[in-house]
Parts: structure tokens; sequence; C-alpha cells
């Protein structure tokens, strides 16, 4: 069914509300005086390729900004537009390199070629994915293409003339994320990462220095072109560093001797040439002074000569005929020359006075320098003499190397021809590493025994403590019964005198009968205290101790244990000494 398009220009007209040139169905220009700077509504930038952020993000449009959207008639369907009171379809976010849209709500008839009608005025389409479900998915070439189809989105579409549910739809157009779409966009973005990779790096390699030369390595012949280079002045520069070079890496040695020490002299014989050099430049210098002084005093002259011609032109025989205005330029001139002048003369003044201030120190260097000259010719001689008497020293140690090396390698070509000897060695690498792994264990074993060493020696002084501390509790022990027994009461008075002087001392022997009770083996002081302090903190172990030996039918002292182990301990013997009281 082919229907003739009753409003050719309605797709134009929707096309340039967004400033697009619209095209025909075949692609030529519906509008041939289309001009995308002109829009029919006013406030819409028209797209052009220039814009930036084309491609990745569309155009802002004032919200506020009503679009007007118009019927659009196709070869094979009609597009009606929505509502323009209702609010605009709601899209998701665009994803990187979108190229491929949503279109829902297709009519059940809808058909490939009626979808590629709709669209293909939006741009060149690449692939239509179309489902069962009245949805397809469309992959344009270019991103902007995107935009053109999200127009559409809201559209009701018709299929012909019919108005069977079948051949109508509303479209909705929302962008799509597709793999192809991502993958393409970022191939752009990694091949715009290496230019501007490669940018950096050739702005990276025009900045940076040039790299020095490679030098050569060291060889025969190598040496013998660089002797001949050293020998030429303007080779010189680069000879002497690839020497320097050689020297720095360790290529001397006692075969290389002799043409190291040659291509040194080489380079000490360029020491004259760059005075001569010097004094030649210095020489210049001077007469490039002598040159500019003479033109210097030259313009003083001329100046002088300006300054008489304005001091002339003042006086009052010619100054009355000029004008007030030429007067004043007159006077102005000549301040203007007179500064100048001056100026011109204190550097005159200055060179002057370099160069007698030069001649002086000159006269005086020439007094010393008389007395000096005897000195240094007897001094430059002695200097000839040791650097003569060095170079045949150096000549004769490198003879002498030379003799060594050549004994040497006769006697390695004897030692080729011995194959016992060679077996010599081996046996004798072996018996050494034998020893060496001998002297490994005896050291390990050294560190071993040192270890243990000090481990005795840690627990003898333990021990030692031990028994200081002992000997300490003895001698206590010791006082406190020498004191009992050598009291100036009788031993009637003090059996007869109650041990127990206050009311806490009666509780506390209650407490300790009571500890010592359930302990049948006894206890120590330490751990007898230790249980006091959970009741009181302020008890002292002192007290209890002296409070426990004055008890001696109560509480009795033991020594328990044999050795390092040996520890005094209270019993309770309460019931026994009852007995005996």
């Amino acid at each position: 069914m082919t229907l003739p398009m009753s409003d050719p220009t309605a797709w134009a007209t929707a096309m340039n509300n967004l400033g697009m040139a619209p095209l025909g169905i075949a692609g030529q220009p519906i509008l041939p005086d289309f001009d995308p700077a002109l829009g029919m509504m006013t406030g819409i930038p028209p797209i052009t390729p220039m814009m930036p952020g084309l491609g990745i993000v569309p155009p802002p449009i004032p919200p506020d900004m009503p679009v007007v959207k118009e019927i659009i008639h196709c070869k094979s369907c009609t597009l009606f537009p929505p509502n323009p009171n209702l609010p605009p379809p709601a899209t998701r976010e665009r994803p990187p390199g979108c190229k491929t849209v949503f279109v829902g709500g297709l009519p059940e008839n809808g058909t490939e070629q009626i979808i590629v009608e709709v669209f293909e005025q939006c741009g060149e389409i690449i692939a239509i994915r179309k489902s069962k479900k009245n949805f397809c998915h469309i992959r344009f070439a270019e991103e902007y293409m995107v935009d053109k189809a999200l127009y559409l989105s809201g559209y009701r579409i018709r299929l012909g003339s019919s108005t069977d549910k079948k051949d109508t739809g509303r479209l909705h157009v929302d962008f799509a994320q597709a793999r192809d779409d991502l993958y393409e966009w970022e191939c752009k973005q990694r091949m715009l990462a290496r230019e501007e990779r490669h940018r950096r790096r050739m702005e990276e390699e025009r900045l940076r220095p040039p790299s020095p030369p490679p030098v050569v390595h060291y060889s025969d012949h190598e040496c013998s072109i660089v002797a001949e280079k050293l020998k030429d002045d303007s080779k010189f520069s680069e000879a002497v560093q690839t020497l320097l070079t050689w020297i720095e890496r360790g290529e001397v040695n006692r075969r290389s001797a002799n043409n190291f020490y040659s291509m040194i002299q080489s380079a000490n014989s360029h020491v004259r040439r760059l005075v001569n050099e010097k004094a030649a430049h210095e020489k210049d210098m001077e007469e490039a002074k002598e040159k500019f002084k003479q033109a210097l005093s030259g313009i003083l002259i001329q100046f002088e000569q300006i300054v008489a011609v304005y001091h002339s032109a003042s006086k009052q025989k010619a100054w009355d005929h000029f004008t007030k205005a030429q007067r004043k330029n007159i006077s102005v001139w000549c301040k203007q020359a007179e500064e100048i002048r001056n100026i011109h003369n204190d550097e005159l003044m200055g060179i002057r006075r370099e160069e007698e201030m030069e001649m002086s120190d000159d006269e005086i260097e020439e007094t010393t320098e008389t007395k000096e000259t005897e000195e240094s010719a007897l001094v430059s001689q002695a200097e000839a003499l040791k650097e003569e008497n060095d170079s045949l020293r150096w000549q004769l140690d490198a003879y002498r190397n030379e003799v060594e090396l050549l004994k040497q390698e006769q006697g390695k070509a004897h030692r080729e021809d011995d194959p016992n000897k060679e077996q010599q060695l081996k046996l004798l690498q072996q018996a050494l590493q034998g020893m060496q792994q001998h002297l490994l264990k005896v050291q390990e074993e050294y560190k071993r025994k040192e270890a243990e060493l000090e481990k005795v020696k840690d627990d003898k002084l333990q021990v030692e403590k031990m028994l200081e501390n002992l000997k300490e509790k003895e001698s206590c022990a010791s006082r406190l019964c020498a004191s009992n027994q050598d009291s100036d009461y009788p031993l009637e008075k003090t059996l007869n005198s109650s041990p127990i002087k206050s009311e806490r001392e009666a509780l506390l022997v209650g407490i300790i009968s009571t500890f010592l009770h359930v302990h049948p083996f006894g206890a120590s002081i330490e751990y007898i205290c230790s249980y006091l302090h959970r009741l009181d903190n302020k008890i002292c172990t002192s007290d209890v101790e002296c409070l426990m030996s004055r008890l001696q039918h109560t509480f009795k002292q033991e020594m328990t244990g044999v050795g390092a182990s040996l520890e005094k301990r209270w019993k309770f013997c309460g019931f026994e000494g009852l007995k005996l009281t």
C-alpha cells in the first residue's frame, strides 16, 4: 500500500524547529534554501558539526521553551504529535558514545520496512534488532543522529488509514546501552590518549637536551685513531673526551699503559697552544678596548662642539633674535646634551682610571717578578729534569710489565702441558673446601656452647640471689630469737605477760590460725601476707612475722626443700601447744 505524502513539509518543519537541515527519504534536501543559522523558533540554537560536545552531550534546550511538534506523514504511516501540555517523556542517562536507541510502543503489525521508513530520515541506520514484543533497537552511524531520533519520542503512529489497535501505537524512544557503542567509544578514547601521549613525548623529546655521542670500546685500532685525533686541533675536544671515558672505565692495564701514556702526552702538548690562544684573545680584547676608548673620545669631542654651539646661541648677540619657543627648545637641548656629555665623560675617566690601576699593579708585579725570575728559571730546569726522569722510569716500568706478561703467558702454556698439576690443584681445592666446611661446623658448635654457658651463668646468678635472701631471713630469725632469750625480764614474767597486746593482733592471730589450719603443710610468710592484704592493705610483713614469732606455742617455723628449693614455712601448732601448756 503506497500513499502519497499529503504534507511533505511537516517533517521539514519539525527538523527546522531543532535547527537541523531536513532531508527527504532519499536523502535529498526538502528545503533547498534552508539556513541552519535560522530557525522557526527563537531561542533554540542550530546544531552544527563544530558545536562543542556534539556526539557526546546533546545541546541544552531551555526547559521553559515549548517545542511545537506537528503531524509527520510518511509513505506507509502517519505520526501524530503528543499533547503539548503533557511533560516531556523521561529518558535514561546517556551512555558514553551512544549510537543505539530503544524504540518501544510499535504497532503489532509494524514491519522492519516501516521502522526504516520512519527513522532513516534521522540518519544512516547500520542495524535494526526487532523483537516480537513490539520494540526494537536501532543503531545509527553517528552519535548526533540519536538526538534526532529522540525527537520522535511520544508520537502516536498509525499504519495507513487503519484504526485497528494492531496498526497503532505510541512511540517511546530512549537511549540504549550497547556493547558495540561502548567499545567504539573506548577505542576512540584510547586513540585520543595515544595521540596525546605521542604529542607529549614529541614535546619532551624536542625540549630534552641532546645526549652525548656514544664512546666506542677500547681497542688497538680505536686507540690509534684517537691518538691521531689528539694531534689535530679541530678534533681534540672529541678525542680527549673519549680518552677520559676510557680511563674512567678502567681500560688502563699493563699491556695498554704505554699507549695511554702517549695519548696523555699528546693531550699535554695542547697546553701551550691553549695558552697562546688565550694570549691572542687578550690582545684582541686590549685592541677592542683601545678602539672603544678612541671612539668614545671622538664622540665626546663632538658633544663638546654641540654644547659650544648651544652656549654661543645663548649669548645676548644671538639670543634676542629667537622667539620664546625657540629659546625654550634651545635651553632644553643644551641641558640634555650636557647631561649626556657628562655621562660619557665619566665613563671615559673610569676607563682611564682602571688603566692607571692596572699599570701600577703591573709595575709592582714587575719588581717582584725580577726577583722571582732567577728562582723560577732554576725551578723550571729542575721540573724539566724531573719530568724526563719520570718518563724514563715509566718506560722502564712498562717494559718490566711486558716482560712479566710474557712470563705469565709462558707459564700458562707450561701448565696446560702438565695435567698432573691440574689434578693436584683440584685435590687442593677440594681439601680447602672440606676444611672450610669443618671450620664452619666448629664455629657453629662454639656458638652453641657459648649460649649454653651463658644460660648456666644466668641460673647460677639466680641461685646465688635466692641463697642471699635465705641467709637474710635466717639472720632476722636468729635476731628475733636472741632478743627473746636475752630480754631483761625473767621467764616467768614473760610467760605471765600476754604476747597479744591489742584486739587487732588477736584478730590477726585468729585469721592466721584459720588460714594455716586449712594449709596443713604450712605456708610462707609472703603467701600469708598476700592473703591478709586482701583484707587490709596496711598490714606489714615484719609485724606479722614478729607477732607469729612471739606466739611460739601457736605457730612454728620449719625449713622445707633441698638446695635451691629451700624455703621457710609457718605451721599452726595450737593443738599441740595446748597440751604442753
